[in-house]
């Protein structure tokens, strides 16, 4: 069985919690794009963990996974190991494999990440982790892979074939080109190209042949589909694709393997940086969901803009990613509000739309047209069966559903393993 799971907003929904929750039954969980500028948070009992790149299935038997679509600070993944051996978790080469062609991302892509931010008269809100630089290079063909990050010999030859190039571009940016051929940084490099040697495999290979023995593969992504570099809210998107099908590309995996696509929804919407976001709160309530939620990015720390559910997005998302089931998460954050609210559609320039518009400036002139549903003020923290959730949350769920006209399987209702039922 091979099952996809991706975020259906901007991000910041969950999802590594539902994957920490679901991967006891599967033998392999895979990330396919990104980098450390997402950031997943699993809580395990008192335990909190906050995963960059490292996917969230780490905590349970499955074998784990990078693959060539993701673009991976070596640092940070040494960091992330660290961190579980600090626990008393074990993350070597039979736990984490990394594909031979994962692209690297170096230090002058951070570099130029920072001085090409900076000089934005109109910022896009990047991490300022070297993603877009890096998969710059990826699709310029001038990129490093992890196998050549895991041999000495043709790691300091493609750095001698590549510096020129880079130093010129970061001086063109106005920054010290010096950080290029950085001595103390080369060595750093091929210090941790000797510890990730052992961890190098072919991911495609691995999964497919998981797939032909019958057992089970899961793809986890990072960001949220409106952040998808093609079909996202852009210019304030991230720089790969999130969404479902981005999976068998950047996996290796053809299309008809797929037999679960899995949304994971949060109960209003949220979202980090720049970017329109039409049911946006400010001012006390959206401060208050702020709190409420903990909406706060795990990468970097910055406050979460927050709204109510907005319906046309998720329409969009259903059709992108094809869906067959949603986790909805955070549920619990909207008590004691009264009413909660769901946007149904937008009018834009005199007409009313059901779906957004295609264009990101069209959609910050959208203003959102809302359903009013009572709330409740039961705290729902321990709440273990949907059944014993307050008449106006099942109303609000079951609403949801309709409107979405995809199951929501699972409903979580806190931050712990515990606090996530199946909803029957």
């Amino acid at each position: 069985m091979f099952t996809i799971i991706t975020g259906a907003q901007f991000g910041d929904e969950g999802k590594g919690k539902i994957v920490d929750l679901l991967a006891k039954d599967y033998n392999i969980v895979a990330r396919f794009q990104g980098g450390n500028n997402a950031g997943h948070t699993v809580r395990v009992g008192d335990e909190v963990y906050k995963l960059h790149l490292i996917p969230s299935g780490i905590l349970l038997d499955s074998r784990v996974l990078i693959g060539p679509g993701v673009v991976l600070n070596p640092e940070v993944l040494a960091e992330e190991i660290t961190m579980f051996e600090k626990h008393g978790i074990k993350v070597n080469a039979e736990k984490l494999g990394v594909d031979a062609k994962t692209s690297i991302i170096m230090p002058y892509h951070i570099e130029m990440d920072g001085l090409r931010e900076a000089s934005r008269e109109k910022k896009i809100g990047t991490t300022k982790r070297g993603i877009g630089y890096a998969y710059i290079d990826k699709v310029a063909r001038d990129e490093f892979r992890m196998a050549e990050l895991v041999d000495q010999e043709r790691f300091l030859a493609r750095l001698e074939e590549l510096a020129p190039q880079k130093e010129k571009e970061i001086a063109a940016l106005g920054g010290d080109p010096k950080i290029v051929r950085d001595p103390a940084l080369i060595d750093r490099y091929i210090e941790l190209g000797k510890k990730f040697a052992t961890y190098v495999t072919d991911v495609s290979m691995e999964i497919n042949k998981a797939l032909d023995e019958g057992k089970h593969v899961m793809a986890e992504a990072a960001q949220g589909t409106h952040l998808d570099v093609i079909h996202g809210t852009q210019k304030f998107v991230t720089s790969s694709s999130t969404i479902a099908g981005s999976a068998c590309a950047n996996l290796g995996v053809g299309p008809t393997r797929v037999d679960n696509v899995i949304a994971i929804v949060k109960a209003y919407i949220t979202r980090v940086g720049e970017g329109p976001l039409p049911t946006e709160l400010t001012g006390e309530l959206g401060e208050r969901l702020q709190k409420a939620g903990g909406e706060f990015g795990t990468t970097t720390g910055r406050g979460r803009r927050c709204g109510w559910f907005d319906l046309p997005l998720l329409k969009k998302a259903i059709a992108l990613n094809g869906y067959t089931e949603i986790s909805l998460t955070k549920l619990d954050v909207l008590t004691g509000l009264n009413p909660i609210r769901i946007c149904t559609g937008y009018t834009c320039k005199g007409e009313k739309l059901e779906y957004p518009p295609e264009l990101t400036e069209d959609l910050a002139e959208c203003k959102p047209v809302y359903e009013d549903l009572p709330g409740w003020e039961t705290d729902l923290t321990e709440v273990k069966d949907f059944e014993e959730l307050p008449e106006n949350a099942i109303n609000y769920v079951k609403r949801l559903e309709e409107l979405m006209k995809v199951p929501i399987n699972y409903i979580s209702v806190g931050p712990g393993r515990a606090q996530t039922f199946k909803k029957e």
